[in-house]
């Protein structure tokens, strides 16, 4: 029986196809900006036009070395480019040139987690990630029902690294994390944007099964489905509740079999029933919350691959290897650790601040180092400065409180300047107004009351209400409390903190 006391172990591979974040095409100087009318974005490289010739991006290939590197994967000192054939209407040349059996990067990892315990920590096998060009696209008309369909082919060209995991994900909880990690990464490192509204990142989900003998099914050996690739997932959602989808569709067609066989013929009648390519590839309905059949799977024979003879190999020195390991600083897992294991933060706050990038990262640490107060200053940055972004629509670095100031703010409340019932006050004006923490306060007319000042409030106050010394020295301290709101109401910017721990010095002092 499996780990999760079902007759059967879910195996999940996924195949990510990353948009590099360049300017240009990967073989061509046309634009990459999305958005853009259609086939604007063309020339005759794009277009295949007989005699033109691909040359190399460099930008791209510097970010997937990148990529690869961060990924903990081998990287191939000789790469040799590959032409993929297939006919598609939008691949004009009938063919794309990709990366066969000397890809960029081979035998990587990548560690996933989840806080809620849902899976244990594990590392997710990169097989290999290989640069290839993007096709075009197909655009259907399906309102007028002419059948009629047009090809735009502003993506054709596109530098994409494919990545492909090994089968090592049991749930669709393990590849929602794995794909959400990965995303953190490529954009932490700038390999990319990752925006899958604009495809510039893809995922498509391979699922099959292993069925473990049991007395109900029959089986004497463990019996595999075929594997199924799930294309056209728009969302991590999508690739989650598709595979969840496909993971009861596959067993559901066991059982199916099982019945219609009986015990005796069981394995007979399972292979006919799913007798034909051991892979196969089904499309995703968003609209159905479905998997439909496609085709066959294609094997790497049907794609008839060769040497791609206008482009020369790449080799990466081993001095151009360090060289991009250095540029990729601090990656987010190991930022998480340091956080937990150095400032004593959650892995939650720890992972919530690592997942807004490299410059909500960068202000969060030179505001903790100003405090002292890693955990206070976590506070305020998931807080209040992250609602403020999403509320106005700023990124960090349009964000007018400087983290001196915020640091300031943070310090004047632990040194009792500022009331900390007022920081939000102040926090507040100070991104209105652009203000600093002196001016903010001022304005709203919070003033530091002098110590002597406190102290004579509090024996006045004492004075006033005896019950509150005797409630004290019988062991109630927080009788205190009580008169806080009166010593507000005579003067707004005392400190409650400090106007209690001084009323409890005085009473302590006159026993």
């Amino acid at each position: 029986m499996s780990e999760n006391n079902k007759p059967y172990k879910i195996l999940i591979g996924l195949e990510t196809h990353v948009q590099l974040l360049t300017k240009t095409k990967l073989f061509c100087g046309c634009s990459t900006k999305f958005g853009s009318p259609p086939n604007a974005n063309v020339c005759s490289g794009c277009l295949a036009m007989p005699g033109t010739l691909p040359v190399l991006n460099k930008k791209a290939y510097e970010l997937a070395l990148k990529t690869v590197l961060a990924l903990h994967c081998t990287v191939s000192r000789f790469m040799r480019w590959d032409r993929k054939h297939y006919f598609y209407p939008d691949l004009p040349g009938g063919y794309q040139i990709s990366q066969f059996d000397l890809p960029i990067g081979l035998h990587g990892r990548l560690a996933i987690s989840d806080m809620n315990g849902t899976f244990e920590p594990k590392e997710i096998r990169i097989m290999r990630a290989h640069m290839e060009a993007d096709a075009g696209k197909s655009l259907h008309d399906e309102k007028s029902r002419t059948g009629d369909t047009r090809i735009d082919l502003n993506r054709g060209g596109m530098p994409l690294l494919e990545i492909v995991t090994q089968p090592d994900m049991a749930s669709s909880d393990e590849a929602f994390a794995y794909l959400t990690e990965l995303k953190l990464l490529l954009r932490h490192i700038g390999a990319s944007d990752c925006n899958m509204q604009e495809g510039s990142l893809r995922c498509d989900a391979n699922v099959n099964l292993h069925i473990f003998p049991t007395p109900e099914n029959g089986l004497t050996e463990i019996y595999k489905t075929p594997i199924v690739e799930v294309k056209n997932l728009n969302s991590f959602r999508a690739v989650k509740r598709a595979i969840e989808f496909e993971t009861q569709r596959q067993y559901q067609t066991f059982l199916d079999a099982l019945e219609s066989g009986g015990k005796a013929g069981v394995r007979e009648e399972i292979a006919a029933h799913l007798s034909g390519s051991t892979k196969e590839t089904w499309l995703w309905d968003e609209n159905a919350q479905v998997t439909r059949p496609m085709r066959a799977k294609e094997l790497a024979s049907d794609y008839r691959y060769y040497p791609e003879t206008d482009l020369p190999p790449v080799v990466t020195s081993e001095e151009t290897i360090e060289s991009a390991k250095q540029s990729l600083g601090e990656l987010p897992a190991a930022i998480r650790a340091r956080y937990q294991a150095e400032m004593g933060l959650s892995p939650y706050d720890s992972d919530v601040i690592v997942n807004q990038g490299p410059p909500f990262i960068a202000y969060f640490e030179e505001v903790a180092q100003e405090t002292g107060e890693p955990k206070q200053t976590a506070n305020w940055v998931q807080q209040d400065v992250l609602r403020l972004l999403n509320e106005k629509g700023v990124t960090i670095e349009e964000f007018p409180i400087p983290p001196k100031n915020l640091a300031e703010m943070i310090l004047a409340m632990n040194q009792g300047k500022l009331p900390k019932t007022r920081g939000k006050d102040v926090f507040t004006k100070m991104f209105e107004s652009r203000q600093t923490v002196e001016q903010a306060m001022e304005q709203l007319g919070i003033a530091t009351v002098d110590g002597s000042e406190i102290e004579e409030l509090c024996k006045k106050l004492l004075a006033e209400n005896p019950n509150v010394s005797k409630d004290v020295q019988s062991g109630n301290v927080k009788a205190v409390g009580m008169l806080i709101g009166k010593a507000k109401k005579i003067n707004p910017n005392i400190n409650p903190t400090v106007f209690q721990e001084t009323c409890l010095k005085i009473i302590q002092d006159f026993q």
